[in-house]
């Protein structure tokens, strides 16, 4: 789950990260009102939405005056904001915060995010802070410092200095930016983040730093042990269809191909998208339906894969552990009664009661129905269908 750079900086003033004073308006007249009380003769007036690279699409601008302050709120509040992480439909602005103007000194990025391999969150840094941190990853990976934090231990003085080092800190500033990711750290631990990003994290004239900016997703598995972090969801900013997938214990996220899948497994699921793209392919969706699916499920995956126009042909690629390829068959039987399977759907099921499905679906005699032998075959009978080949 993510939340808005508003919520986000409410959620680090509790733990001691230090952020410039902001207050979030809804109306222009919320707007003034809110500069009005954060005092000062500047302000930064920002969008709020779930995604990155606001100030490139135009959705943080800088206001010198109270009349300013309603002009720019008048034009964000209202517009689709289109950045390279919105797509080009874009995102509606229903919010914008309001945030008192602070003196850069310096500009650094500083991010917090699970490595898998090493099973440890990793801290990191980089003194080309307000860039993009993918185009510094490609351009100069030597300019991000990456420490791992032993869950363990926790996060030591001795992570920070090697941060600080690497960043170039002075000798007087260390202490505090130090003390800064330290917090940051506690944040990502006790809230169970997925991912923090601080972009950017300014040094100011005084020698204080500040979260100029603030990206935080949450797991979602964990949401139960934290009723204030759920109460901060948005659903204006989540994909319907991943949101209905999830009331049906479908995993689904939606993707730019033309080849539908439905799998069990994320790791089939990847499998099954490499395939697919190997043979030529591009495919339209993560579906996963889990180990507990039935007819009712399968069939509303079918649903809202088939939601998207761009899907030219579906590929339900089951291997049956947990899950029955049975339940998957009756399922497929179902759709095709509850919704218009209009396209070519390739059919590869294996393992518990594969025999049994495969008889359901032979007796059921659907035209646009096509059996598959394993993956390869599959994916290569996916692609020839969404081309258009008998």
């Amino acid at each position: 789950m993510n939340i808005h750079e508003y919520q986000a900086k409410q959620i680090f003033a509790q733990y001691g990260v230090p952020t410039p004073r902001g207050i979030v308006a809804n109306t222009p007249d919320e707007a003034v009102a809110n500069a009005k009380e954060l005092g000062g003769s500047i302000w930064v007036v920002k969008a709020q939405i779930h995604a990155g690279g606001r100030g490139l699409g135009g959705g943080v601008k800088l206001a010198r005056s109270l009349d300013e302050v309603r002009t720019l709120a008048s034009q964000i509040l209202g517009m689709t904001l289109v950045t390279h992480q919105t797509g080009p439909e874009g995102k509606l602005v229903k919010k914008v915060y309001i945030e008192e103007g602070a003196d850069i000194k310096k500009e650094y990025y500083l991010g917090i995010v699970l490595d898998r391999a090493k099973e440890m969150p990793v801290i990191m840094a980089s003194t080309e802070g307000g860039m993009e941190i993918e185009n510094v990853a490609h351009d100069s990976p030597e300019k991000i410092i990456k420490v791992a934090v032993d869950p363990a231990i926790g996060f030591q003085p001795f992570h920070g200095r090697e941060l600080a080092f690497g960043l170039g800190l002075a000798k007087e500033e260390q202490s505090k930016f130090i003390a800064f990711a330290s917090a940051l750290y506690n944040v990502y631990i006790e809230k169970d983040a997925e991912m923090i990003e601080i972009n950017p994290l300014i040094r100011t004239g005084s020698g204080d730093f500040l979260a100029l900016d603030g990206k935080v997703g949450f797991d979602d598995s964990a949401l139960y042990r934290h009723p204030e972090l759920e109460a901060m969801r948005d659903i204006d900013e989540e994909d319907a269809d991943e949101r209905e997938a999830g009331q049906y214990g479908l995993s689904y996220i939606s993707l730019d191909g033309e080849i539908g899948c439905m799998v069990n497994g994320a790791g089939l699921a990847m499998g099954t998208m490499d395939t697919i793209n190997h043979m030529g392919g591009t495919p339209a969706n993560f579906l996963d339906v889990g180990g507990k699916a039935n007819a009712e499920t399968v069939a509303k995956g079918f649903e809202i894969i088939l939601k998207n126009p761009k899907v030219k042909a579906i590929f339900v690629n089951i291997f049956g552990g947990i899950v029955r390829c049975d339940r998957i068959a009756n399922g497929i039987l179902e759709a095709t009664k509850m919704v218009d399977v209009h396209v070519p759907v390739i059919v590869r099921l294996d393992g518990t009661n594969a025999p049994e499905a495969a008889e359901i679906l032979r007796n059921a005699n659907i035209a646009n129905v096509i059996a598959a032998t394993d993956l390869a075959d599959g994916a290569a009978k996916a692609v020839a269908a969404a081309k258009g080949a008998k």
